[in-house]
């Protein structure tokens, strides 16, 4: 799929409505300084071309009762085609899972898991990981704080942050 390119506008728009995807078109218009149809149309050309994929409700997880929440770090045994994909296969089964990554380094694969206890944790490793053939290894990080937690892409930052612990110095030329 062929995208049209993004301009300030479009970048506009996807930081307001990641902000509040309930936000109403006429609202929309008028934070990215547009008619309504316009935007409108932006809005659904977004949406087609995938930049979009789709609207949700952002739940919090304790609040819902999921009080724990884990990072599971899995070694695979083999790498074979029919082995990766079986594992694949079951971590996206797994309702718990909310995430699955590939990653480079000592690990394979990185899972975030949310659990509502310690209990659902044992039973997620045991019944539902460890059974899985293939695994060689597994180590569990349980977090213990969230200090950042966000699902809004940059979009529009620069692609190079200035360092924090770095002291912006001013010219002094007159």
């Amino acid at each position: 799929m062929v995208q049209a390119a993004r301009d300030e506008i479009d970048d506009a728009i996807l930081r307001e409505l990641q902000a509040d995807g309930r936000i109403s078109n006429a609202d929309l218009a008028r934070a990215v300084g547009l008619s309504q149809a316009a935007t409108h149309g932006r809005v659904r050309r977004l949406e087609r071309d995938g930049v979009i994929e789709r609207y949700v409700a952002l739940v919090d997880r304790e609040l819902a009762g999921f009080d724990l929440l884990c990072f599971v770090s899995v070694g695979l045994r083999a790498h074979g085609h029919d082995d990766v994909e079986r594992f694949r296969q079951a971590v996206a089964a797994a309702p718990e899972v909310l995430e699955v990554h590939h990653v480079t380094g000592e690990f394979d694969y990185v899972l975030r898991v949310a659990l509502r206890n310690r209990r659902d944790l044992e039973r997620f490793l045991v019944d539902r990981l460890n059974v899985v053939p293939g695994i060689a290894r597994i180590q569990t990080s349980v977090v213990v704080r969230e200090v950042k937690r966000t699902t809004a892409l940059p979009i529009g930052a620069p692609a190079a942050l200035v360092n924090p612990a770095t002291p912006v110095t001013r010219s002094t030329a007159q």
